[in-house]
């Protein structure tokens, strides 16, 4: 039979790049077959020897910088900056990775006389990474080198939107050392998803998307027995004290807000104003406005995509939010959304609570901190917040009050930098742990305990 294909499109134009072979299940049984054979020799090398491969991944990663923004460009439709970043930020967690035979040691103790326990990490096995959109090149990064660096076995399930980054990450992987069976990018919508979760010889997962399909597949998966960690939506709300610094404030936030076309799960989604913030909300406004589609703010994923964020816009100025800026009905080639604010945006209204994932920033007004607090709070999402003001005790109390898993102080993308963890709260993370830092050693190994005794001429006690 003829294989599937799958049209790749740029969002800037909604021209078609190049048609993609889809995989079927067959081909996913046959490289979790390849990767258990392969798997032996792979685990058999030292935890340096594998870092070693992964400084050459490193290299790899940086020689090919400029190639993978292009392509991460091209298929996502962000700005080449920003895939730029992207790329320096799968660089930075690679690099944690190079660090594993310092970081993930095992510890020995003597217990008793003439007797030790130990523990050693040891791979999962053959494992598999499903990853967005959004970030083509830095969230499957998040799990790569990590993952094969303990001594796994990967499969890869890129989204289908953005196929070509995962295939050149392949390429520059085996280029650098890492055998092919070791790490395979299997094609796929659903079906492959769902295979991915049923196969009984995958033994880990880990997923980023929608909070709808993170929970699906942590149930799936988990209930086949395997360990599974998956990263859903937010609906990170910043707020802001009168006291802000009026500058850094407004350039913080409409990067947040528009940074990626706001498809990320970082992006700040509610302003919420304690008391008089108009210098800071105008302020906010008036940096927004220099911000142009094309050029600065990347498109939107989709043209499906587009005409949802902007039906939400409009719900919202249907249910009585003001439009301060509106970034509605561009028009030029591609599916771009300009920055959008809107106003007096209350609890009830469904752009307080869905996901919008495009460059919309909603504001709400509340009279003290413990409102705002309250607000955040109650969101059922628990990926990133943060704190607008120049008082120590009211940003200490605001950060150890938030509900959420990362939270940041006068910053608005609070990403935690290597060897510190990403992973949310609440309905934004599915399992336990984080997907990066030293909390994604624990996932993607196992820890085996082995204690000794040389002593036959000691009494025989309970440790015998």
């Amino acid at each position: 039979l003829e294989k599937q294909t799958i049209a790749v499109v740029n969002p800037a134009t909604n021209q078609e790049i190049v048609k993609v072979d889809m995989n079927t299940v067959e081909d996913l049984n046959e490289a979790v077959s390849k990767a258990n054979k392969a798997l032996p020799s792979w685990k058999g090398l030292t935890l340096k020897a594998r870092a070693e491969i992964m400084y050459n991944y490193r290299d790899g990663l940086k020689q090919n910088r400029t190639v993978l923004a292009d392509l991460i460009q091209a298929e996502n439709g962000k700005t080449h900056g920003e895939a730029l970043a992207e790329v320096d930020k799968a660089i930075e967690v690679t690099e944690f990775a190079c660090s594993m035979p310092q970081i993930a040691t095992g510890e020995t103790l003597e217990v008793s006389r003439g007797v030790t326990c130990r523990d050693q990490l040891e791979a999962v096995g053959v494992v598999a990474c499903i990853t967005p959109f959004n970030f083509p090149c830095m969230v499957p990064n998040w799990t790569i080198s990590i993952a094969l660096v303990l001594g796994n076995a990967m499969i890869l399930k890129p989204s289908e939107k953005v196929p070509l980054t995962a295939l050149k990450n392949a390429e520059i992987l085996h280029t650098a050392g890492v055998p092919k069976d070791m790490f395979q990018v299997i094609n796929g919508d659903r079906e492959i998803v769902e295979a991915i979760c049923d196969h009984p010889e995958i033994s880990a997962i880990s997923f980023v998307g929608s909070t709808k399909i993170a929970e699906t597949v942590y149930k799936r998966a988990s209930q086949n027995l395997k360990q599974v960690l998956c990263l859903g939506g937010a609906k990170n709300y910043l707020i802001v004290l009168p006291d802000a610094h009026v500058d850094m404030t407004a350039s913080n936030i409409a990067a947040s807000f528009t940074g990626c076309a706001g498809q990320r799960c970082m992006a700040a989604s509610v302003l919420v104003a304690v008391g008089d913030c108009e210098s800071i909300i105008s302020k906010v406004k008036e940096v927004s406005m220099t911000i142009t589609p094309g050029k600065d703010l990347g498109a939107i994923i989709t043209e499906e995509s587009k005409n949802r964020i902007e039906t939400l816009i409009a719900n919202a100025e249907r249910d009585g939010a003001t439009v301060v800026l509106d970034g509605r009905n561009i028009s030029m080639e591609g599916s771009y959304v300009g920055p959008t604010i809107l106003d007096n945006v209350t609890p009830e209204m469904e752009i307080s609570k869905e996901e919008v994932f495009g460059p919309v920033l909603c504001i709400m007004r509340v009279d003290n901190v413990e409102e705002a607090v309250s607000l955040q709070n109650q969101c059922n999402y628990g990926n990133g917040a943060g704190v607008f003001t120049q008082s120590g005790s009211l940003a200490a109390y605001v950060s150890e009050k938030l509900s959420a898993g990362m939270v940041g102080v006068n910053i608005g993308v609070p990403v935690p930098r290597e060897p510190f963890s990403f992973g949310g709260w609440n309905a934004s993370k599915f399992g336990t742990g984080d997907i990066t830092g030293k909390s994604s050693i624990q996932f993607w190994s196992k820890k085996k305990k082995i204690t000794t005794k040389w002593n036959p001429e000691d009494q025989i006690n309970w440790m015998s």
